[in-house]
């Protein structure tokens, strides 16, 4: 129960204080074209955008085979993880795919990264959800494009968007999640769902109190550092996972906020009261895999997923796997599987 107080607490304190943005040494690196992985050789990447229907401008890259046969192909929109960009995790998996013969679209949430939307650092259920949407909406007027054959990848938080994105939308034919956190639990429950109705009352006090401190100042406070500038030692180890991709060369990119910034200090109150699984058997008959760490902290989230949803879906636990080696290690993400399961499931 400690432990799980524990956790709770750090959950809270990262979207509730409102210390501001500190910059680090690693923001001195030229980020107009860094990638945190190398580009296939047999992939071509194209910067892209499109509106999402809301009239923001979603930014991403398009990754297309270099070498097919078809003249149209099967195709995949990817986002994630909740705080990075395109230039990390979701390209990695779009550059993979493109490999196995896909084109994919990695791209920036509406107002992160590149994309549009202000105030900057805001995440929505509703919102986050429709850009998945819209990512559907561009690749199904594309002409080297099956609009029939159109998959979603989410990772981590993006996991959850993709899975109400699926369940609304039906012109995507299969969703695969991996490292999947369902962020309107973990807001308004805590992890593990440890937050009592007396911390979410006063969580929803302090939040409150905000909106009037942000409406004097004429500007949106930002909270905590997502990731901290350096490690004191003590913190729990998926803490310190989330340290050495993001704050390290590893997965280190300027525009995220995982590696450099903070949401806004009222970005939970639209999870608080907004379930984004509620729908999730209206999946089905659509096929839907979830990908997890047997030592991921998240491991819980994919679990009760796949006990909420209905068939046909698959739970793939991927042995001694932490919550981020699903980001970005080529060895222990299971793309074999993916490939199978989108060309299976893509037709």
């Amino acid at each position: 129960m400690k432990k799980i107080q524990t956790l709770c607490i750090i959950f809270l304190s990262t979207v509730l204080a409102y210390a501001q943005n500190k910059i680090s040494d690693f923001q001195k690196m030229d980020s107009a074209e860094h990638y945190t992985f190398k580009l296939s050789d047999k992939v071509i990447r194209q910067k892209i955008s499109f509106k999402n229907r809301y009239g923001l401008t979603v930014t991403g890259d398009l990754y297309i085979p270099k070498y097919h046969n078809p003249k149209v192909l099967s195709a995949i929109a990817i986002s994630g993880p909740f705080g990075a960009v395109k230039e990390q995790s979701s390209g990695l998996y779009a550059n993979e795919m493109a490999e196995r013969g896909f084109i994919a679209l990695a791209f920036d949430p509406s107002y992160t990264g590149e994309s549009s939307g202000e105030p900057r650092n805001v995440a929505s259920p509703d919102i986050n959800t429709e850009d998945f949407s819209a990512a559907v909406d561009f690749l199904g007027i594309q002409k080297n494009i099956d609009r029939n054959k159109i998959g979603i990848i989410g990772i981590c938080g993006f996991g959850g968007f993709a899975l109400n994105a699926t369940a609304i939308d039906k012109r995507v034919k299969a969703v695969a999640v991996t490292s999947m956190y369902d962020m309107s639990r973990v807001m308004s429950k805590g992890y593990y769902d440890a937050m009592t109705p007396e911390q979410r009352n006063k969580n929803l006090e302090l939040l409150g109190e905000q909106r009037w401190k942000d409406a004097e100042a004429g500007f949106f406070h930002a909270g905590n550092l997502l990731n901290p500038e350096r490690l004191k030692g003590d913190e729990p180890q998926f803490v310190k996972d989330y340290y050495d991709y993001y704050r390290t060369s590893r997965g280190f990119h300027k525009r995220s906020l995982n590696s450099t910034g903070a949401w806004n200090a009222t970005n939970p109150l639209s999870f608080m009261n907004m379930p984004l699984l509620t729908y999730i058997k209206e999946i089905a008959p659509r096929p839907l895999l979830i990908i997890a760490g047997e030592k991921a902290h998240s491991r819980y989230f994919s679990e009760d997923v796949f006990k909420m949803a209905s068939e046909p879906k698959e739970l793939m636990i991927i042995p001694s796997a932490v919550h981020v080696d699903l980001y970005d290690k080529t060895d222990l993400i299971p793309f074999d599987k993916l490939e199978m399961f989108f060309r299976e499931n893509l037709k």
